[in-house]
């Protein structure tokens, strides 16, 4: 495993994670354990953008410059010290999972979807914007004492006239994004660790192969072995998948064939998501969550720049 080095920009955020790496330098987090939205300034100081309560987890910027927010429904959080909270399952006054809009300029919080065409949403996690203005997201579900939801991924349209489930099950779906060309959806599974491609055909829609061998008709990529959990990913410009591993603790690059590029090491076992910005997309942004912090380095490769992030 490899290192880096690494400058920390705050800390202090309380279980920080769907960076977004904005024009001016700014960077705005969702901290899911406090259920607002902050934004921090190059220098590091922060400012409330607005309060979604329950759980905000994945962001990006839509088409119309708003924010889009899949909002979980809310952790039960376990505190072992200062610097390590960690979610412990579904919480008491959950209530069901939603897509949000949030209006940067006012801080106004619209719920757009709780549910999809085939059931409500459980645990929306990560989302990614394609070219056309339609947004994929993953919805993770929710993990109780003794059962957990089956996950899904779905596309969605910002004008709130349409919400399709279309890929269905997936265990623990967390991270999603796009290849360059915009032809390949990548989906990273928590809890199987397990990276899978599917073939985008048009605006929502995939060409599913069952006889690959799983039931949602998935290409399966990569399945590293040993002790890790997957969650969100960024693309790079070169294709590579960059994802963000919990309890191992760093960022595994995966090429778009499987074979593992490399693995960097943070400090902090809950890695969990990474974003590219500045002049020459080499600036990485980690959000490492038990410990509150959010890290930049400087990035090999140019990540890939977003639809409507700049």
């Amino acid at each position: 495993m490899s290192k880096t080095k690494h400058e920390v920009v705050t800390k202090g955020l309380r279980f920080p994670e769907g960076p977004v790496v904005m024009e001016d330098g700014s960077v705005i987090v969702v901290e899911i354990a406090r259920g607002k939205i902050t934004r921090v300034a190059p220098d590091g100081t922060r400012s409330i953008v607005a309060e979604t309560g329950s759980g905000p987890n994945g962001a990006a910027i839509g088409p119309d410059g708003a924010l889009y927010v899949c909002n979980n429904g809310g952790f039960r959080w376990e505190e072992f010290a200062e610097d390590d909270l960690r979610p412990a399952g579904q919480a008491e006054d959950y209530a069901g999972g939603r897509i949000e809009r949030v209006d940067l300029q006012t801080g106004e919080v619209t719920v757009l979807y709780t549910a999809s065409d085939k059931a409500p949403l459980k645990g929306p996690n990560d989302i990614v914007f394609d070219e056309h203005g339609g947004f994929w997201f993953t919805d993770h579900g929710k993990v109780r004492e003794r059962d957990m939801d089956r996950g899904a991924v779905l596309y969605g349209r910002i004008d709130g006239s349409e919400l399709r489930e279309v890929i269905f099950p997936v265990h623990s779906p967390n991270g999603v994004g796009l290849s360059p060309d915009g032809r390949t959806l990548w989906v990273t599974e928590t809890f199987t660790c397990r990276l899978w491609a599917f073939d985008v055909t048009g605006p929502g829609q995939l060409a599913l192969d069952p006889q690959l061998g799983a039931a949602h008709g998935g290409r399966l990529v990569a399945s590293p072995e040993g002790k890790r959990g997957f969650d969100s990913l960024a693309v790079d410009s070169a294709g590579n998948i960059c994802i963000g591993q919990i309890y191992r603790g760093a960022v595994l690059v995966i090429s778009p064939e499987g074979e593992i590029v490399d693995e960097i090491a943070m400090p902090d076992p809950f890695c969990t998501n990474i974003a590219f910005g500045g002049p020459d997309m080499k600036d990485a942004y980690v959000t490492l969550s038990s410990s509150g912090q959010l890290l930049k380095m400087r990035w090999e490769r140019p990540g890939l720049r977003l639809s409507f992030n700049g």
